[in-house]
């Protein structure tokens, strides 16, 4: 296995985060375009969102798929071959005759991107030491958030400098696949991987879904993403329209508050050395709901402090949950990794329907009371899993405490 800050560690962790970073540039490069699609198309706030939804409920749907192909046939031949098959859809979706293919294609464009992340935790936790696991899956995720605020901020200033969605499209996925191409170097073979048996999958899956140390971590990681993602795509609505009116460029700035979840991942393994995991994660959840009860001041500066804050505490939510998931289970790690990003994901598709009325009825004030609630049940499940974690600390058949 490889040690931490060892030539092939360093190779292999920065394929990984760049892998990761073009996974989530063309995730999320519809976002900041959401009020140009509802205004092209004259879609609802609801309707335009499935421009991103659609990405995201593809990306869960491919998840369990792409983790048992890479779970028998190979970690590095899923992750970029998918990624590859992703980044060429993207140039076609901006030749999109209509709405509801655009839909279809971005949908399609999601289950292409869900091969990278559902393989590259389990790659890691093959082929690195347990030290050098944790500091990888922070630069991982750092990597998630910082491909998740080019994506965002680029679109956004691509549509403003060219005057329309589709420039976005075409730019961010011709980037894309130059930077592919440094991909299959960089990434060294798998030296640890072991395949999987036939029928071996739906009883790990089984194993994965009943395992108190695992499913409420997925619960919490899939209701903190419905909230923290879709608050952004209110948020855009809110300042794109009279009074304050921004434009698309501006639009897309808003998203380099991501910037403090880049910080957060960064030094999540040392939180969660130092105070461990259930207490760093349970902080993180407590920390995004204060944090939102900025929305209450409808005040741009308010407003910005809070998407700063939410950004900090999510991102160390979620690199506890995905370290959790990495660090409880010894075989089907890819298939753990997986279910674990389709609570994910799945919320994130779900997010902007249940926000929707909370919107309707009072904006951004409303939207704040629904992250909360959401806040308390996640903070519940982390209290649970807490308590699960200590009786399964001193237990044979646990097989890597935490």
């Amino acid at each position: 296995m490889h040690d931490i800050k060892t030539p092939v560690w360093w190779r292999a962790t920065l394929a990984l985060g760049l892998g990761s970073v073009l996974v989530f540039v063309n995730l999320y490069v519809a976002q900041p375009l959401l009020p140009l699609l509802a205004q092209d198309f004259a879609l609802s706030a609801l309707g335009a969102g499935w421009a991103l939804s659609a990405s995201t409920l593809g990306l869960a749907a491919g998840l369990l798929f792409w983790a048992r192909l890479a779970d028998r046939v190979g970690r590095k031949r899923v992750m970029l071959g998918t990624l590859l098959a992703a980044i060429l859809v993207g140039l076609v979706v901006a030749w999109a005759p209509d709405y509801t293919v655009l839909v279809a294609l971005r949908g399609l464009q999601g289950f292409f991107l869900a091969g990278l992340p559902a393989t590259a935790v389990a790659y890691m936790g093959e082929e690195f030491t347990p030290k050098a696991l944790m500091t990888s899956i922070g630069i991982y995720i750092a990597a998630n958030s910082l491909g998740g605020i080019s994506g965002r901020v680029l679109g956004g200033l691509i549509a403003g400098w060219f005057g329309e969605w589709q420039a976005a499209f075409v730019v961010l996925s011709a980037i894309s696949l130059l930077l592919w191409a440094l991909l299959p170097k960089w990434l060294p073979d798998s030296r640890c991987f072991v395949p999987a048996g036939k029928g071996a999958g739906t009883r790990a899956l089984l194993e994965h879904v009943r395992n108190p140390l695992l499913w409420p971590v997925y619960l919490v990681g899939g209701l903190n993403f419905m909230v923290f993602l879709n608050q952004y795509t209110y948020v855009a609505f809110y300042l794109s329209a009279p009074p304050v009116s921004l434009a698309p460029a501006a639009i897309g700035l808003l998203f380099l508050t991501y910037l403090t979840g880049t910080v957060a991942s960064g030094v999540s393994g040392v939180l969660i050395s130092r105070f461990g995991l259930a207490n760093t994660l349970l902080a993180a959840i407590v920390l995004m709901a204060v944090g939102s009860l900025g929305l209450f001041s409808e005040r741009l500066p308010v407003i910005i402090t809070t998407l700063f804050i939410d950004s900090f505490a999510f991102f160390l939510a979620h690199a506890c949950a995905s370290s959790w998931v990495g660090r409880s289970v010894s075989h089907n790690r890819a298939l753990a990794s997986s279910l674990y990003l389709v609570f994910y994901y799945a919320g994130a598709s779900l997010g902007g329907l249940y926000l929707y009325p909370f919107w309707q009825a009072a904006g951004l004030p409303g939207v704040a009371v629904g992250m909360i609630a959401v806040m308390g049940v996640t903070a519940a499940l982390t209290v649970r899993l807490g308590r699960a974690q200590c009786r399964h600390a001193d237990e044979p058949e646990n097989v890597t405490p935490l």
